[in-house]
């Protein structure tokens, strides 16, 4: 299979901080990754890279084999990446519904924000697809509620329905179960990958939850020291000695029963 993402001898520097140094890694499209690392390990920066948020020292990214290496944030996600942080990023005075018409207005328009704004919000077209993915992130029946009085799971599940809106084919998702309760992660993290599955879209999520990890990723990449020291299915990658050492400390259970 054909990599979507594709990055070579990636490295980041600053000054005489290596902050990331040797990443090799494919990713074939529609497959889930976790990302995994102790603070400092990484795992932003190599995010950031691939969003055009930082320019690499040296190496290359190529998405779709077209080479977006240093490319302006912007134009990466218009090529169909796209990103949501931990802290939610919404309009907070707004309504649930016209964030995601914002959101869609965007992805839409070549103008960016400004460009979104100076047309009618709620236009037939931003309308239909904000609905739409409302619908699809389970969260209807909030759609005239402002952002800022939401529960902490809805945001998070607006905040990432923005970043889908555009349907991107390639998404990043930092620390998606960040300050959500033991209660709701499970099924938060379930309506999020029906979702993204149902658009085939290829993920990439920055986790510290192990537990997260081994129920949700396909695939886990283990980042140490600025590189990747583990790359495999999670029950191989969280199983290694190395691994358990250096980022998780102990050794969990995976879902079945399985180490993990």
């Amino acid at each position: 299979m054909s990599a979507i993402l594709a990055v070579e001898n990636l490295e980041k520097s600053f000054g005489s901080v290596v902050a990331a140094r040797d990443i090799n890694v494919s990713i074939p499209a529609e497959q889930t990754i976790g990302v995994i690392g102790a603070n400092g390990a990484g795992k932003t920066t190599f995010i950031n890279m691939i969003t055009g948020h930082l320019t690499p020292t040296k190496g290359t990214i190529r998405f779709e084999d077209r080479d977006i290496t240093g490319m302006p944030t912007r134009e990466i996600t218009r090529l169909g990446i796209s990103r949501s942080f931990q802290v939610a990023q919404v309009f907070p005075t707004m309504t649930v519904l016209d964030n995601m018409c914002i959101a869609a207005a965007i992805a839409r328009r070549r103008g960016g924000l400004f460009g979104a704004i100076a047309t009618p919000l709620r236009s037939p077209d931003a309308l239909a697809e904000a609905e739409a993915t409302l619908e699809l992130f389970q969260i209807g029946l909030y759609r005239h509620t402002p952002a800022n009085t939401l529960p902490q799971g809805i945001r998070k599940l607006l905040d990432i329905g923005m970043a889908v809106v555009g349907w991107p084919r390639l998404l990043l998702l930092d620390e998606p179960t960040s300050g959500i309760s033991i209660e709701e992660k499970f099924s938060l993290m379930s309506v999020v990958m029906t979702a993204l599955k149902s658009r085939k879209i290829t993920v990439l999520f920055v986790e510290h939850d192990m537990e997260i990890v081994g129920r949700f990723a396909e695939r886990v990449l283990a980042f140490y020291d600025g590189t990747v020291i583990a790359d495999g299915s999670p029950a191989e990658t969280l199983e290694q000695p190395r691994v358990q050492e250096l980022i998780t400390g102990v050794k969990l259970k995976a879902p079945g029963g399985a180490h993990a």
